[in-house]
Order: C-alpha cells, then structure tokens, then sequence
C-alpha cells in the first residue's frame, strides 16, 4: 500500500485545510452578523443552513463522484468554498441586493454564502470515498480516523486564526479563509491523483437508488449503521451548542477558557483518530469500538452535569471526546465495507447527509432543552445533557446490533450489479 500512503496525506491536507476555513468561521461570523442588526434566532438560522444544505447535497456530491470520480467533484467544491467564503468577506460592499422577510441586503448575502458554502461542503464524503478507494477493508477504519483527526486539527486552529485575523478587519477572516480554499484547490488540481478506476465507475445512464445499495447490505446492517451515526451526531450537536452556556454558568468559563477546553478535546481527537484508531481496530474491530465508544459517551454526558469541579469537569469531557472519537470513524468505515466499490461515494455522501440533518436538529433541541433549566439550578444543564445521554443509549442499543461483514459477504456485494 505504499503507493496508497501519498494521496491519504493529501487528502488529509485538503480536509484539514478545509475545516480551518469552517473553524474560522464559528468565533467570527455570529458577532459579523450582529453587526448588521442579524437577531440570535436569525444567526441561528444562518448556521443552520449550511447544515442544511450538507443534508442535501452531500450525497449528490457522493453520486456525482461515483460517476465521473473523486478528484473533479473535490476540486469544484473546493472552488465552492473559496467563493462563498468571497461573497461573506464582500457582502457589505455589493452596492445592489434586496431585503428578504425583514432582512437586509447584507444578511441576504450572507445567507447565500453560507448556502454556497454548505452545498460545496458536502465534499467531505467524496474525500471518504476517496479513502474508501485506496485503502484495503482491513485499514478503512483507521484511513477514515485521518478524516476524523483532520476535524479535530480544524477546529483546534480555526477558531484561533478566526479571532487574531479579526484584529485586522472584521472581514479579514473570511477572506483568508476564501485564500485557503484556493491553495487547496490549486494543490489539489497539481498533487492529488485520481482514485476510481473506470470499471468501477456507475454509467451514467444507470439510476441506482440508495435502497438499492441499503438492500446489498442486508435488510439491517447498514440502516443500524444510518441511525446509530443519526443519534450519536445529534447528541454530539446538542453538547458542542451547548457546552460553552453551560462551562459559563456553572464555572464562570469565559470564551478564552471555553477554547482550551474545545482544544483539549480537539487534540485528544486527533490523537486518537490520527494515530491509534489503526491498531485498535486490529485489536477489537470496528463494531467492538463502536460499542464501546457509545457507552463511553453516554456515561460522559450522564456525569457532565454532575461536576462540581474543573477537574470532574476535565474527566467528564475526556469521555466525550473519547467517546466520540471511536464512535464517527468506526461507522463510516462499517457503512463503507456495506457497500461495493462502485457506490461508496453515495453510501458516504448519505453518512454525511444524515449527520447534517443531526447538526441541524442538535443545536435547536440543545438550545431549547437549556432553556428549561434555571440559571441558578445547582444541576444547570442536566435536560439538554441527559436527554442526549439517552439518546446515546438508543445509539448503543444500535450498536450493539451491528455485525461485521464476513470477507465472502464483502466479494458478494462486490460482484452485485445493477
């Protein structure tokens, strides 16, 4: 697999650059929008589109690259970004623009960036797929924990570059953000080889439905795997929309201490999806890990609440990013073993998808479920957490019913045709 091992670092590259330029964006963007008279519910909206957008065009991204390959799609998106990132940073200077329910000229714009920037962001399951092609089924998991490290890796540094450029111009972040996305493109176009090989590719002509590819899995498997990656991405939105009201009310964190925390488990995430998920797997397997990466969860967000010190509260988050960091690339690489090499850039883009509409629904039902619990409850966040604890646990009830697909089971669905 030497030759696999120089396109999996460019791929890397491409998704940690592309998170920088997503991680840029959550410190700056909220305070951007206020600026011009954009109400919370209004921002609210505003992040939630570009979720919303990943939902919908993730997995026609994913089908799209089954057809004509991975490399093009990745480069359009890339290009994608780059010009929503553009229109954010120009968005008060177009002289033209209509108001919309209420809103003005300048939220519009911003709206359409964020739209622009969700569709095109949907890349991040081609780049799955991408790893899926050029990596044997015995070290899926561990390529997809190099997607999972370059999240953590993103957010670590994004919302740090975020907040130093917005020292130079409250529009300087976006437009650095915009330059990055056309480095990686242009990396991308001279660097990064192309990784579907034409016999594998779907003809054009030929319509398969997901169900078609869910129904190569068996009547179960890869729709645990749907719902259990659905409800462990809603409970994970719900924490990370949360958590920085809760570290605030109940630790008088402010947002220079809520960061090194976001960064401890940030960097606890690419440790172990970078670095050790590969010889982990080996040892337990990835349903094994998925296992045990959902109870680990749902133990940390049962004990969130319960802290009553930095140090509990240190431990309890140690959970989480554990928690989550064997539960994401695990089930990204048992729906792509589900599936034949001709259709993992649909069955990723419909992962993806599906953890979109969960990034919507998290936040909004996190938001609320706070909202119930007094500011001066010595328990002030037990709702949102224990709610999203007990999600994890039908998550692991899920889990638990995953099974590993044997090596024949794997040449079968190889060999299906349409």
């Amino acid at each position: 697999m030497a030759k696999s091992r120089s396109p999996l670092v460019i791929i890397f590259i491409t998704i940690f650059i592309d998170l920088i330029g997503f991680g840029i964006v959550i410190p700056v963007l909220p305070l951007y929008a206020e600026r011009y008279h954009a109400s919370e519910t209004v921002i609210g909206l505003m992040l939630a589109s570009y979720s919303m957008m990943q939902f919908i065009f993730a997995p026609i991204l994913g089908r799209l690259s089954d057809r004509v390959g991975r490399r093009p799609v990745l480069l359009l998106s890339l290009i994608g970004t780059s010009l929503g990132f553009l229109l954010m940073g120009f968005a008060h200077l177009i002289p033209f623009g209509m108001a919309l329910f209420g809103l003005s000229p300048i939220i519009v714009w911003l709206f359409l960036a964020r739209i622009i920037d969700g569709i095109s962001g949907g890349n991040i399951s081609t780049a799955q797929a991408y790893i899926a092609d050029v990596t044997p089924p015995d070290e899926r998991a561990k390529g997809m924990g190099l997607i999972g490290a370059a999240f953590g890796l993103g957010f670590i540094f994004g919302p740090a570059i975020g907040g130093l450029m917005s020292h130079f111009s409250p529009e300087a972040p976006f437009f650095f953000a915009a330059g990055l996305a056309t480095l990686n493109a242009t990396a991308l176009y001279f660097l990064l080889p192309e990784s579907l090989a034409p016999e594998h590719r779907h003809d054009t002509g030929a319509r398969a439905r997901l169900l078609q590819v869910v129904e190569q899995a068996g009547n179960w498997q890869l729709k645990a795997v749907f719902a259990t990656y659905f409800f462990a991405t809603v409970a994970f939105a719900m924490l990370t929309a949360t958590y920085a009201l809760f570290a605030n009310h109940r630790f008088h964190f402010d947002a220079v201490h809520t960061g090194y925390m976001f960064t401890y488990v940030g960097v606890l995430g690419a440790i172990i999806q970078g670095g050790l998920l590969g010889k982990i797997v080996k040892a337990f397997g990835e349903k094994t890990l998925a296992v045990a990466g959902t109870v680990i969860f749902s133990a940390a967000l049962f004990a969130l609440p319960l802290a009553t010190s930095v140090p509990l509260l240190l431990i309890a988050s140690t959970g989480i990013a554990i928690g989550n960091s064997l539960v994401t690339p695990t089930l990204n690489s048992l729906a792509s073993k589900s599936a034949s090499p001709k259709f993992q850039g649909r069955i990723l883009g419909a992962m993806a998808s599906v953890a979109s509409l969960a990034r919507v629904i998290g936040p909004v039902l996190g938001g609320f479920l706070l909202g119930r619990d007094a500011e001066q409850d010595v328990l002030y966040g037990k709702t949102v957490y224990w709610v999203s604890g007990a999600i994890m646990i039908i998550a692991l009830a899920l889990a638990v019913s995953l099974h590993a697909r044997s090596q024949e089971t794997d040449n079968q669905a190889v060999a299906i045709e349409k």
